[in-house]
């Protein structure tokens, strides 16, 4: 018995873990040499501290709790890094992150405490993106995501909330949150505050556009230049298309409006690096995605 009851807690505890975001509250920091960095969290301390400069750093008090994270863009030598932070492993070289954390909900909405202002023109950013691994393509796929592009300045600490878009019906298995100060033109001290993220609601299922489409042809499969897509929508919907690589990242949308019937469309994809990537068919009834591979 003591062993039964001894698995069943251990079977909840993972379960638990992998609905939780790592050091949420930002109270658990780690000093490494001359600086600090967020437990759970990637960031470019590591990089930025040959010149004694930190784009993340710790602050109190958190709103609430002891402590939060400020991720601020930096003037090193003649160049403006933008602070990241992400919630994983971030590689340094090319500021994308490299894994996130365990998780297998299926959470509605991420959101948290932010402020965050600007001294140029280019926001920052946050996103979110659930992946799951296949093994029939041996690739992950993007099974939700949510986005924000920063608006105007919150100089006082803000609720926010960024809904998740589910493209799978399948549980995710994987996490990963970017957090940026700064756009693709970062500004000095441009920053982004966060405190207490967490995931809110349940997406219990995912309406597909089986029973409005007939059906959905993405080629020349692999491409190179042009992706063509043929649908045939039975009721008439607005509809759009996107273009998503594996961590779930927007690369290309097009509004088609309002469709109805047999439709062929087309995405230029010149200078989208090679790979696998997903066309989403995306109405107000619902999503289908389809791989696609880009030579």
């Amino acid at each position: 018995m003591k062993t039964i009851l001894k698995s069943i807690a251990l079977l909840f505890t993972t379960s638990t873990l992998l609905a939780q975001i790592p050091n949420s509250g930002f109270e658990n920091w780690t000093a490494v040499n001359t600086y600090s960095v967020p437990d759970g969290w990637g960031t470019l301390n590591n990089t930025t501290a040959l010149s004694g400069i930190f784009t993340v750093t710790k602050a109190t008090p958190g709103s609430p709790g002891a402590s939060y994270m400020k991720i601020t863009s930096k003037t090193i030598g003649t160049a403006v890094v933008g602070g990241i932070a992400v919630s994983g492993v971030l590689d340094s070289m090319t500021m994308q992150p490299k894994s996130g954390f365990a998780f297998n909900q299926r959470p509605a909405n991420f959101t948290g405490k932010w402020q965050h202002m600007i001294y140029g023109s280019s926001q920052g950013s946050v996103l979110v993106t659930l992946t799951r691994w296949d093994s029939g393509t041996n690739a992950r796929v993007a099974v939700a995501s949510g986005s924000v592009t920063l608006s105007g300045m919150a100089m006082s600490w803000a609720n926010f909330t960024i809904p998740l878009t589910y493209a799978d019906g399948n549980n995710p298995d994987s996490c990963i949150i970017v957090l940026k100060a700064s756009g693709s033109a970062p500004t000095n001290n441009d920053y982004l505050w966060v405190d207490n993220l967490a995931f809110t609601g349940t997406v219990t299922g995912l309406k597909t556009l089986e029973s409005v489409l007939s059906n959905v042809n993405v080629f020349p499969n692999p491409s190179a230049d042009i992706i063509n897509i043929t649908l045939k929508v039975k009721s008439e919907q607005k509809v759009s298309l996107e273009l998503v690589d594996l961590t779930g990242k927007v690369l290309l949308s097009k509004d088609l409006g309002l469709v109805q019937g047999e439709s062929k469309q087309t995405l230029n994809i010149n200078g989208i690096s090679k790979g696998i990537y997903f066309v989403k068919v995306v109405s107000d009834k619902g999503t289908e995605t389809k791989k696609i591979i880009i030579d």
